[in-house]
């Protein structure tokens, strides 16, 4: 998650996670499965505070839905307890200590239609309430993922765009790097994409996780198009 947004955390009795699974998504970034031996309650979008060893706690918002057999988060190899836990491997422990930010309401947007924006690693949120929703998909009308990333080679879950698609999510990608690198895409950044899908849509709700700067100026290009602050929703 980004280094400049600040949370507040709901601490907890801490919770040993066992890694189950380790895939490699993106350059740099690993996804990783965790078992808990006991229930975790979180809402879509929600981020888990973990722990390791010799470091102090780390922010990873939960890439999973609440219903999902094991817990799963995003890994950007940075430093501290990222550096330690994107080179753990299954069987490894981490503790999770607490569990931050409000999430998504998605009850509350029943019959709209889902607009995720997202950017780099912030795609970890809009997934898990992405995943929620698609176990419900009557509930709601279109849903559109709006991903940007630097190059192809930074989008996670690339395994998993084709079942989105076939699932009737609508799936549009844009970098903002091109330079040396096959892409016939739209460049730019993710925000350009609203214009061509928004008009398009009879109630809109905006889900929208990135950079602080990247939320900023879709949240500002989202008002000039008309949404209201209620409809434009963080998970923080």
């Amino acid at each position: 998650m980004g280094s400049l947004i600040c949370y507040t955390a709901k601490l907890m009795k801490p919770q040993t996670l066992v890694i189950t699974g380790v895939r490699d998504q993106a350059r740099a970034t690993r996804s990783f499965d965790l078992r808990a031996d006991g229930a975790v309650d979180f809402t879509p979008g929600q981020v888990a505070v973990l722990r390791v060893e010799g470091e102090e706690p780390a922010y990873f918002a939960f890439a999973g839905a609440p219903e999902d057999r094991d817990l799963e988060v995003l890994v950007k190899q940075k430093v501290g307890a990222s550096a330690v836990i994107y080179n753990m491997c299954v069987g490894n422990q981490i503790e999770l200590v607490g569990i931050a930010g409000h999430g998504f309401n998605l009850d509350a947007m029943k019959g709209r239609d889902l607009v995720f924006v997202a950017m780099g690693t912030g795609v970890a949120p809009l997934r898990s309430a992405l995943r929620h929703v698609l176990k419900r998909k009557e509930e709601f009308g279109q849903l559109i993922v709006l991903y940007g990333a630097r190059t192809p080679e930074d989008f996670c879950y690339r395994d998993e765009t084709e079942d989105w698609s076939a699932h009737g999510v609508e799936l549009r990608q844009v970098i903002s790097r091109p330079d040396g690198h096959d892409w016939s895409g739209p460049t730019g950044y993710v925000q350009s994409l609203l214009d061509n899908v928004l008009p398009e849509l009879l109630s809109p709700v905006a889900l929208i996780c990135g950079s602080r700067e990247m939320i900023e100026q879709t949240r500002e290009r989202l008002g000039k198009m008309g949404f209201k602050p209620e409809e434009i929703l963080t998970n923080y």
